[in-house]
């Protein structure tokens, strides 16, 4: 009989996910026994030839990760999804936007103007910039279109379910391809991660008080938190409370706060909201004047509350003037 084949693909991120399926390390070897894999560019070469030649339902699954910046990220997307049943947003970038998706707080052409004008270490009298269409030698040659936004991958093409996490941890990978090959994957749109937030999961939980009076917010960037208490009674932002468990609480472990790469908390209807929320009843205030200060020294709200998560939000991106075209 013959193995099912999976297919990996990589879009707008940094290459850690594709890093994770490489720390399976020897569980790879399972997975390579059960599955064919069909398409990995990071490890071997294919084009998008190739892809177009499969047949609808030939491939099982395809795993995408990063969010979707590019026209040919699109292109390459959408032709997956066309040939594949199951399609999993794998990692933070595909599920929510991840950290590529912070420059939905700036526009096109401030991103270009800082790549090829702005920069020290970039020589460009003539101001020249990418074109998505150009003749050199005679020879036609293309580029896509760098979009005005970033978007997960269910903003556009259908997604079956989402694998969390900055990257997913290898036993969520690890899991889900058993429930793939088993058959036994809940119902479609399901995160494939527990259902309770950080904090239940969290080994500080039992130092956090019942009740925390916030005078200042806190940055590791500036001072170092104490590792055997909970982060947030110390005044650093942990996003434990509106971000969804299963991680491994590495953060934490590391003597960091939690970043909020698991995403919202199931039925969260916008994680920065939620943990604003959850902030501005810790924070110690009892007048306009100190709610304001308080509120001063929280650097970067849009990073932090949104770290992972701005081009799925309510927000979505920075409001411009004059809307652009993609």
């Amino acid at each position: 009989m013959a193995k099912p084949k999976v297919a990996f693909y990589w879009c707008a991120s940094c290459g850690g996910c594709e890093e994770t399926v490489v720390d399976l390390a020897e569980d790879i070897l399972k997975v390579v026994e059960a599955v064919d894999i069909a398409l990995w560019p990071v490890a071997l070469d294919f084009k998008l030839k190739d892809v177009e030649t499969w047949q609808p339902g030939e491939v099982a699954v395809a795993f995408i990760n990063g969010a979707v910046r590019l026209s040919e990220q699109h292109e390459w997307v959408r032709l997956l999804r066309e040939k594949c049943p199951l399609v999993i947003a794998f990692g933070s970038c595909a599920h929510l936007g991840g950290i590529p998706g912070l420059a939905n707080d700036t526009t096109r052409e401030e991103i270009l103007a800082n790549k090829y004008h702005r920069s020290l270490t970039v020589d460009n009298p003539n101001r020249v910039e990418p074109r998505t269409a150009c003749t050199v030698n005679g020879y036609e040659l293309e580029l896509p279109l760098f979009w005005k936004d970033v978007k997960p991958l269910d903003a556009v093409i259908d997604v079956d379910y989402y694998l969390p996490g900055c990257p997913p941890p290898t036993a969520l990978v690890a899991q889900a391809v058993d429930a793939i090959l088993k058959g036994a994957l809940p119902p479609k749109g399901s995160v494939l991660a527990p259902e309770k937030s950080l904090c239940e999961s969290c080994p500080l939980n039992e130092t956090k008080p019942e009740t925390l009076a916030i005078k200042e917010f806190k940055r590791v960037a500036t001072s170092t938190p104490e590792p055997d208490r909970c982060y947030l009674a110390q005044g650093y932002v942990c996003m434990g409370p509106a971000t969804r468990s299963g991680c491994g609480e590495r953060c934490i472990h590391g003597n960091m706060p939690c970043r909020g790469c698991f995403g919202p908390t199931p039925g969260a209807l916008d994680m920065g909201t939620k943990m604003l929320g959850a902030l501005g009843t810790l924070g110690e205030a009892d007048s306009d004047g100190t709610a304001m200060a308080l509120a001063g020294t929280l650097a970067d709200p849009i990073g932090t509350l949104y770290r992972f998560s701005l081009p799925a939000s309510l927000l979505k991106r920075r409001c411009i003037e004059k809307e652009e075209a993609l």
